[in-house]
C-alpha cells in the first residue's frame, strides 16, 4: 500500500466531506440510517425506494466502476420493504433489489458484485409483469455472501453461513455451513466450538473506534506538508 502524503488536516476534512455528502444526500433516501456509518466515495453509493431501513455502523464501499446499488421498486407507491441490520458490509459493486421484503440480518458481509433480489422481475410468458406471489428474502446474523455471489427469490440463509464465490443460491441454507455452485449445495458444516469473531464484536464501542482511527492518522501523517503531497499528485513518480 502507497504511503498516505496527505497532511492530518487535509485528510480530515475529506473524512468530514464525506460523512456531510452521506447524510446530505443519502440519509434523505432511507427511512432510517443508524449513525456511525462508513460509507467510502458515497457518489459512487445509489439508494433509491422505499421503507429502506438501515441499522449502525453500515459500511458501503464505493467505486467508479462498481457502485454499491441499494434499491426497493414495490410493485405500486409506497409497497416494498428493505432492513438492513447493525454493522453490515457492503463491498464495490455489491447490490440488494427488493420488491416486496428483503431482510438482511447484523454483521453481514457482501463481497464484490454479490447480488440479492427477492423477485425475478417478470414472469416467464407475461415478461411485462411480476408473479403475483412474494418470495421473500432473509439473510441471518454474520452471513458472508462471497465474490458476485447470488442469492435469489424466496431464500432464508441461515446464521453464520457462508456463500462461496459465484455460488448461485436457489434454495434455503441452513446455519453454520459453507454452500457453494450454481445451485448452490451445502459442502461443509462450520466447527461451532471454534466460534466467531464478528463484525458487530468489532463495533461494540463505535466511538471508540473513530477515537483510535483518529489518533492513528495524527501520528502517522503528522509530518506530512502540504507541498509535498501536492507535489506526489502533480508527480507521482516522486512517491518513490
Amino acid at each position: 500500500m502507497r504511503q498516505d502524503l496527505r497532511p492530518y488536516w487535509l485528510k480530515k476534512g475529506y473524512l468530514n466531506f464525506r460523512r456531510w455528502y452521506a447524510e446530505y444526500f443519502l440519509r434523505p433516501q432511507c427511512a432510517s440510517l443508524g449513525p456511525y456509518h462508513t460509507i467510502m466515495k458515497p457518489w459512487y453509493v445509489n439508494i433509491s425506494g422505499n421503507n429502506i431501513s438501515i441499522g449502525r455502523s453500515f459500511t458501503a464501499i464505493g467505486e467508479p466502476g462498481q457502485r454499491v446499488e441499494i434499491g426497493v421498486w414495490g410493485r405500486t407507491d409506497g409497497e416494498g420493504r428493505l432492513n438492513i441490520g447493525d454493522c453490515v458490509l457492503m463491498s464495490p459493486g455489491s447490490r440488494i433489489s427488493a420488491s416486496d421484503e428483503i431482510n438482511i440480518g447484523n454483521g453481514v458481509m457482501m463481497a464484490n458484485g454479490s447480488y440479492i433480489t427477492d423477485s425475478d422481475w417478470h414472469t416467464i410468458y407475461d415478461r411485462t409483469v411480476r408473479d403475483k406471489k412474494a418470495t421473500p428474502v432473509t439473510i441471518g446474523d454474520n452471513v458472508w455472501l462471497g465474490d458476485h455471489a447470488t442469492v435469489l427469490k424466496g431464500v432464508t440463509i441461515g446464521e453464520n453461513s457462508v456463500v462461496a464465490a459465484r455460488a448461485v443460491v436457489t434454495r434455503d441454507v441452513p446455519a453454520n455451513v459453507v454452500v457453494a455452485g450454481n445451485p448452490a449445495r451445502v459442502v461443509k458444516e462450520l466447527d461451532l466450538e471454534r466460534g466467531f469473531v464478528t463484525r458487530m464484536e468489532y463495533f461494540k464501542d463505535p466511538v471508540g473506534l473513530e477515537r483510535f482511527f483518529d489518533a492513528v492518522d495524527r501520528e502517522v501523517l503528522a509530518g506530512n506538508t502540504l507541498w509535498r503531497w501536492l507535489w506526489s499528485v502533480v508527480y507521482p513518480a516522486s512517491r518513490g
